[in-house]
């Protein structure tokens, strides 16, 4: 496969860096990696199109510099690129998140990741903030949606911390194929991986649900979050900005979902309901 590389050189960084991953995902980029001068961006050569960037608003804000060079990459550099880029993290001293070629860490809860091309190595705002909140929270014996589980890191950590079963869903193929990939390596079972949306929560009950997906996504997809949960359920949410919390929390508390705790980090934010 080859993928185009666009290069961003972006000034100020941020929050431009965070928009503009939002918008590019929006329009097929499949993964971001970023530096010191702004971000690199990969999109599959088959899925691009002249007028890709056309419509990204953060490209048309006069507050930001941006400009971008764009080059092919052979899917061989792409998995130099990861190694290269992708450093083991902490999250509370208790979790790391590393790659299979990192050496072990000293903590409690090991999760190794091969990222490929798949959301959810813990680098992102949201992907930590979620890893926060499973940290904080007691798993054992609980039934688990991980909903847009991109690397499946969210369930991996869930099933470490004694819960009794969990279920995987991810709308991307590559996102589907590299959970499975991740839940084996960290031998996980009872981890159930699927590719899908939504749509595959008929008659299911959770006693947790966790989704980082994206605030329009959410919108639409709570009220079956909310049927979704047992009794005093929690609900964790990230993917979203601090802007659109009344937004989001409105909708849950519309189906009986109450605000209990809200985690922020550079404008990114991850909220906490229960049933």
């Amino acid at each position: 496969m080859i993928y185009l590389e666009y290069n961003f050189k972006i000034d100020p960084a941020q929050p431009a860096s965070d928009i503009l991953i939002a918008e590019l995902g929006e329009v097929g980029f499949e993964s971001f990696v970023e530096n010191d001068s702004g971000l690199l961006a990969y999109v599959l050569k088959s899925d691009w199109k002249e007028d890709i960037l056309n419509d990204l608003f953060i490209l048309q804000n006069p507050d930001f510099e941006i400009s971008w060079t764009v080059k092919e990459i052979e899917q061989q550099n792409w998995n130099a690129e990861w190694e290269k880029n992708f450093h083991p993290i902490k999250v509370g001293g208790e979790c790391m998140v590393r790659a299979p070629f990192h050496e072990p860490g000293q903590v409690v809860y090991d999760i190794v990741i091969e990222p490929k091309m798949s959301f959810g190595t813990g680098h992102h705002e949201t992907t930590h903030m979620m890893l926060q909140h499973i940290l904080n929270t007691d798993f054992a014996g609980k039934s688990v949606l991980d909903m847009g589980c991109g690397t499946g890191v969210l369930a991996i950590l869930a099933k470490m911390k004694r819960a009794e079963s969990v279920d995987a869903i991810d709308i991307d193929e590559w996102c589907f194929l590299n959970s499975k990939e991740n839940v084996e390596r960290n031998n996980c079972k009872d981890v159930n991986v699927y590719q899908g949306d939504s749509g595959l929560l008929t008659d299911k009950k959770y006693d947790i649900i966790l989704a980082n997906i994206n605030r329009n996504i959410l919108l639409e997809d709570i009220p079956i979050y909310a049927k979704c949960l047992n009794s005093d359920g929690l609900l964790f949410l990230s993917g979203f900005y601090l802007e659109d919390f009344d937004a989001i929390s409105s909708k849950c508390g519309a189906y009986g979902l109450e605000f209990e705790k809200k985690i922020e980090k550079n404008n990114w934010i991850s909220t906490k309901y229960v049933n």
